[in-house]
């Protein structure tokens, strides 16, 4: 009788560790942010379609449901790892780049199997992935094997001795898990990372990726905590996510315990965190000419929803007080906030904030010159003015 019970006891230990081991791999999958690349908005997660833009041509997010013709069904824990880790896909040909295997190459195998574990887990979906589109000579594949023995495992982590347990926690899940530096590093000409400048900042599809450097996120005014609340709500006093930053949110980050928002805030401004700096916004007397002039274009276009004296509105718009993107040295990314807009945004809980429209239509170079200098100089710290040939270049570099 007790060896039928053990018998019997035996498939529901198994089902109870594979169960949480396709917990554990939807947790992982949700900190490496996969589904943000493998899936369109409004569409099936992880069965793919995105298109990725790059300087090559467009790459396509792949279907890694369990489909067995379209998606990894075929897959071994193995052939996945390969995948994620090398960059090589099942029939041996080598992925392209956008997938971050030089990040994921630091994956620890045991966190692959659970991903992989919890992919398999999900209802398989039949939908083909569009086909790559690069330019030549981009678009051969063999070619990449040159590149991979150039920079595949160039990313490398700073050694940890003497750093607390949650800055190294924050390491794994900042440099590996969620690739932070796939964006936020500038590229060589071939695509590669380029190491010496690690999370410095980069440009991509006319917006700029700010440095993550713990000084530069001080000089804007992050501090540990709002900087943990940033990445657990998508809002803080500093501001709101939005662009590439917003999926990462809404697929990724909202779904982490406190504990790893914490951990990636430590890593990034480090043990003993740099003091961030205040800025005291700037009487209108105290400013330029040109900001000046740009204060009636903020009234127009902008106070009925920041508020006149750029309070903000909760549930609304964000305040211009201690706003992060008005200290960026670079106005690029402000000013593409002001021509693009801003789609609505809903974080965790009942925050929310409602669409911004694009002004593209209704500011010339001069008006937007003028009302950039106006909101970087009063709120911003930032007095340098921008010359009306930068302001066209900015706006030209996305469709403009």
């Amino acid at each position: 009788m007790r060896a039928f019970v053990l018998a019997a006891l035996l498939p529901l230990t198994a089902f109870a560790a594979d169960e949480q081991l396709i917990e554990r791999g939807k947790y992982l999958a949700r900190a490496a942010d996969c589904v943000a690349c493998h899936s369109i908005e409004g569409g099936a997660e992880y069965a793919g379609g995105l298109p990725l833009e790059s300087p090559f041509g467009t790459i396509y997010g792949t279907n890694i449901t369990p489909d067995k013709e379209h998606g990894i069904g075929n897959y071994s824990a193995d052939d996945f790892y390969r995948a994620v880790a090398e960059g090589e896909r099942r029939d041996g040909s080598n992925l392209y780049p956008a997938m971050p295997y030089t990040s994921y190459h630091l994956l620890k195998r045991e966190d692959s199997d659970a991903i992989y574990a919890y992919l398999m887990s999900l209802e398989p979906i039949a939908k083909p992935s569009p086909q790559t589109d690069l330019s030549f000579p981009f678009n051969l594949r063999f070619g990449l094997s040159f590149w991979n023995m150039l920079y595949k495992d160039s990313v490398q982590l700073q050694p940890a001795e003497g750093k607390s347990e949650p800055w190294q926690r924050g390491q794994y899940l900042v440099e590996v898990l969620g690739h932070c530096g796939e964006c936020h590093t500038p590229r060589n000409v071939l695509g590669a990372l380029q190491q010496d400048e690690r999370l410095q900042g980069a440009v991509i599809l006319g917006y700029e990726a700010p440095s993550l450097l713990a000084d530069d996120l001080a000089a804007r005014g992050w501090n540990p905590e709002d900087l943990a609340t940033f990445l657990k709500y998508g809002i803080s006093a500093q501001g709101s996510m939005f662009n590439e930053m917003y999926p990462v949110f809404h697929h990724s980050t909202q779904y982490l315990p406190l504990d790893d928002h914490q951990a990636m805030s430590t890593y990034l401004l480090g043990d003993q965190p740099p003091e961030p700096r205040k800025v005291a916004s700037v009487a209108l007397d105290q400013l330029g000419a040109s900001a000046q002039q740009g204060r009636q274009h903020y009234l127009n276009t902008c106070a009925g929803c920041h508020g006149a004296a750029g309070e903000g509105i909760p549930h609304v718009a964000v305040a211009m007080e201690g706003n992060t993107t008005l200290r960026l040295n670079d106005a690029r990314n402000l000013l593409r906030v002001i021509d693009d807009g801003i789609k609505e945004q809903q974080f965790t809980g009942f925050e929310r904030m409602q669409p911004m429209p694009g002004f593209s239509d209704k500011l010339d170079d001069g008006q937007m010159r003028d009302l950039l200098h106006y909101l970087r100089q009063t709120w911003g710290g930032q007095a340098a003015e921008l010359s009306p040939q930068q302001v066209s270049q900015l706006r030209s570099e996305k469709g403009h």
